[in-house]
């Protein structure tokens, strides 16, 4: 049994509970079946009213949309301080999205770094370095790259061999898993159009920036206010726990 339980809430009007609990299934799959034998981590998820959610689970949240969410401000975390992660389908219905790969993403991206502060270092020589954020799902992140599970569609996402910038071949990991689930990535650190990744040049004093496949759209270089990406450039110590309970 996974020592991570995941609580699955509704609290948009863009979908019915019914329709959020129908695609638990598919994210249980992708999660036990195809992320955890690559990456070591699995989870139990379960469907939770916005009133009944546990102090002791992580939380995936769907919400209407990002400008209401903006509004009310963000939260980074539940409020017994575990990984929180939220879904805009009202924002992915206007822009012709799937919410559902949305909340694969970012269900995926929870498992991978749960607290927003892994990193692989790159020391291409003895003064140089980069530092590249573990979010497993950001370089493959365009929809056209997604897959279903069943009637579900959900985010591709990297293997470990993705952020393995000396990786001997095109086969990614030893065994020839490729460097990310659907075989679309050829080499490490490649980024799909549409998608990027965050690189801290430790010798730059830039901080973070964003690193961009080509063809990505522009709202994609901005951090938007909640995000995974803008909550890394966060102090920790500015992090606010979620007090929703209704």
């Amino acid at each position: 049994m996974p020592n991570v339980k995941i609580e699955v809430t509704n609290e948009s009007r863009t979908l019915t509970d019914d329709e959020v609990k129908a695609a638990i299934p598919a994210l249980q799959t992708q999660v036990s079946r195809d992320f955890a034998p690559v990456w070591g981590t699995d989870a139990q998820l379960s469907f939770a009213a916005p009133a009944a959610l546990s102090d002791d689970s992580w939380w995936l949240v769907v919400l209407d949309d990002s400008d209401q969410a903006g509004a009310l401000g963000y939260h980074d975390v539940t409020s017994n301080f575990l990984p929180l992660g939220k879904v805009f389908a009202g924002t992915d219905k206007k822009y012709g999205q799937q919410w559902t790969v949305t909340a694969s993403h970012e269900l995926l991206e929870m498992l991978g770094d749960p607290d927003i502060d892994l990193v692989v270092f790159d020391q291409p020589t003895g003064t140089t370095g980069r530092l590249y954020a573990m979010e497993v799902c950001d370089a493959p992140e365009a929809e056209e790259y997604a897959y279903k599970i069943g009637d579900t569609l959900v985010s591709d996402f990297v293997h470990p061999s993705w952020f393995q910038p000396h990786a001997a071949n095109g086969n990614g990991n030893a065994d020839g898993a490729g460097f990310d689930h659907g075989g679309f990535i050829k080499k490490p650190l490649e980024l799909l159009p549409g998608g990027y990744i965050g690189v801290f040049d430790v010798s730059s004093g830039t901080g973070w920036t964003q690193q961009t496949g080509s063809e990505s759209p522009a709202y994609a270089n901005r951090p938007h206010v909640g995000s995974r990406r803008e909550r890394r450039r966060t102090p920790r110590d500015q992090w606010l726990p979620s007090t929703r309970r209704s």
